[in-house]
């Protein structure tokens, strides 16, 4: 009997010792790639976003976040979904961020619709006769002339595709974009409370924005890569992924890798239809679905390697900083600044 006992604790003496070196061992198992993803429909409430000959930009983004958001749950039970509002309200841009990252999202995912003027062009609709004078005094001459004669108008634009911005560097750009995406945040109450004296476009401001968000550039060109590439699959304009270095707050101040959708353009009454339509909406949901599972699949395998090297730099995350921290450390960099 003492030995069977002896001979049952060496053998599970020898399992512990073998099980605490073995990678699968509880605190080597694998973690999920993605847990937490915040879906964020655009503008909302009084801040109707971009207007087509008969919808607002706010009510398209609601309807495909929502039914992403429904198609992500279904297919990935085991991930949350969380949504800066569900209903026709508008939450301030600051709170969009900072509700990503109390929540610590894995992914924050931003749907919107674009826009682009309307083309000025003109047509002939007939002639004037006008009268002029020719030379002086005696030689003096009446003369008459026909003038072209022209209506002016706008047609709608004929601009169309998608396209997906991520927060980046190095890349220049015009700032319309930029400003029509963050207009409601100027007339947000107490702005300055909220945002501080930032200049978006302060090489500081950059410089620390880019400290912050370094570690999620690859995973958010990566994701925003795959959502293009199912786009074209479905036959829709590529307009390419493209790096957005100032003017997009909540892709500046949420501390997780970010993407903005740009599902399509209002402006032209084609896209406006299909953006409404219910085939339309499910074809860019079902769009957005197809390229998160690439993208999760694509994080798993790299996260695999990432437990066989743990050693790699990519295995040592960056402490985590919320928006209101991040403001904290702008204003005291330029307060720095002005002392010097």
């Amino acid at each position: 009997m003492i030995k069977r006992t002896v001979l049952f604790f060496l053998v599970a003496a020898f399992c512990l010792s073998f099980f605490s070196f073995d990678k699968t061992s509880p605190d080597r198992i694998q973690q999920k790639a993605i847990k937490t993803i915040i879906i964020d429909p655009g503008h909302g409430g009084h801040d109707a976003g971009a207007k087509g000959q008969y919808s607002y930009e706010k009510d398209i983004c609601l309807d495909v976040s929502l039914k992403v958001g429904a198609m992500i749950e279904k297919q990935f039970p085991d991930i949350k979904v969380l949504y800066t509002r569900k209903t026709d309200t508008y939450p301030a841009l600051h709170a969009r961020a900072n509700f990503a990252n109390e929540n610590k999202g894995d992914l924050f995912l931003c749907i919107h619709v674009n826009s682009a003027p309307m083309k000025r062009v003109s047509e002939q609709i007939g002639t004037k006769k006008v009268t002029y004078y020719v030379g002086k005094g005696k030689n003096r001459k009446k003369k008459t002339k026909d003038v072209p004669q022209y209506r002016y108008y706008n047609l709608p634009s004929t601009a169309k595709g998608t396209e997906t911005y991520i927060w980046g560097a190095g890349k220049t750009d015009d700032k319309e974009l930029a400003v029509r995406e963050n207009a409601s945040m100027l007339t947000e109450d107490n702005y300055k409370e909220k945002y501080g004296e930032l200049d978006p476009t302060s090489p500081e401001f950059i410089a620390l924005s880019l400290l912050k968000t370094k570690q999620y550039f690859k995973r958010s060109a990566t994701l925003a890569g795959y959502v293009q590439d199912e786009f074209v699959k479905v036959g829709r304009v590529d307009r390419d992924v493209k790096q957005r270095p100032v003017g997009i707050w909540v892709l500046q101040a949420t501390a997780m890798p970010s993407v903005l959708v740009e599902t399509g353009f209002i402006s032209n009454p084609e896209e406006e239809k299909y953006l409404n339509s219910e085939e339309g909406q499910k074809e860019l949901s079902t769009c957005i679905l197809e390229a998160l599972k690439k993208y999760i699949a694509w994080l798993e395998e790299k996260q695999e390697t990432d437990i066989k090297d743990s050693n790699t730099q990519s295995s040592s995350p960056l402490p985590e900083l919320d928006a209101k921290a991040f403001l904290e450390m702008i204003e005291h960099k330029e307060k720095q600044g002005r002392t010097k």
